[in-house]
């Protein structure tokens, strides 16, 4: 029992370090890893897994372990905020696979990519046309940006000369049948004011789990599974 005790304690110590580790690191580390940040990332939960269950190793020297190979990418990350060649020489630049429509052969092979593995991903972006493509290049965190053609890219509202209303985004204004309350002013509306467009809408303010309001003043709402079925009709007895 009192090994069991201690690797528990082991463990959720060694979890609070890992998250004050990752909250160190930033929000980057959870998106997009690098290639350096790959093996950061495998080599810190090895660590941290491997003195979580095993009493013999010294908790004090493992932890030691984990400052440094979390010290390192944050060093090298704020020194990469600094110098573009040396953000160049750690993260590597993005390799273009397809320029004018023209798959780059030579590219690829030193990517090590196939044709297969590109098809994919642009199926992934949903295109099915190489020749769709003017631009192609893998970034540096592995992931495909695809330009397509002029005549292949969807139609925008400046392309046939529509001009729109600039809009904001859409604020939270009830979350979890609760009101926030801080969001309120942000969508122009009081508690008052937001009741009575829930009312307009024809519910009742204990039956929306969710609403958000958008720059218009346009109010959208998501009902409790409980309480959809009574605004929608009852086929069996139609």
């Amino acid at each position: 029992m009192p090994d069991i005790l201690g690797t528990i304690i082991r463990s959720i110590l060694l979890i609070i370090g890992l998250f004050i580790i990752t909250k160190l690191l930033g929000k980057k580390q959870l998106s997009s890893l690098s290639f350096f940040e790959y093996i950061v990332g495998i080599t810190v939960g090895d660590i941290a897994g491997t003195l979580a269950m095993d009493p013999d190793l010294s908790l004090r020297d493992g932890i030691a372990s984990l400052i440094v190979w979390s010290f390192v990418p944050l060093a090298i990350s704020t020194i990469s905020l600094r110098s573009r060649a040396f953000r160049k020489i750690v993260e590597g630049k993005p390799t273009t696979f397809i320029e004018n429509g023209n798959i780059l052969e030579k590219n690829m092979r030193k990517e090590k990519y196939s044709i297969d593995e590109l098809l994919e991903q642009l199926r992934k972006k949903s295109v099915f046309k190489v020749a769709d493509v003017e631009f192609a290049s893998l970034d540096s965190n592995g992931e495909l940006s695809v330009l397509l053609k002029k005549a292949k890219q969807p139609v925008k509202y400046e392309d046939i000369g529509i001009e729109m209303e600039e809009e904001s985004a859409s604020v939270s204004v009830l979350i979890d049948g609760k009101i926030i309350e801080e969001n309120l002013s942000r969508a122009g509306l009081d508690r008052n004011a937001l009741i009575e467009k829930i009312h307009d809408k024809g519910y009742k303010l204990q039956q929306v789990f969710y609403a958000e309001a958008d720059s218009n003043g346009n109010l959208s709402v998501d009902l409790y599974d409980e309480h959809i079925s009574s605004h929608f009709p009852d086929f069996d007895n139609i």
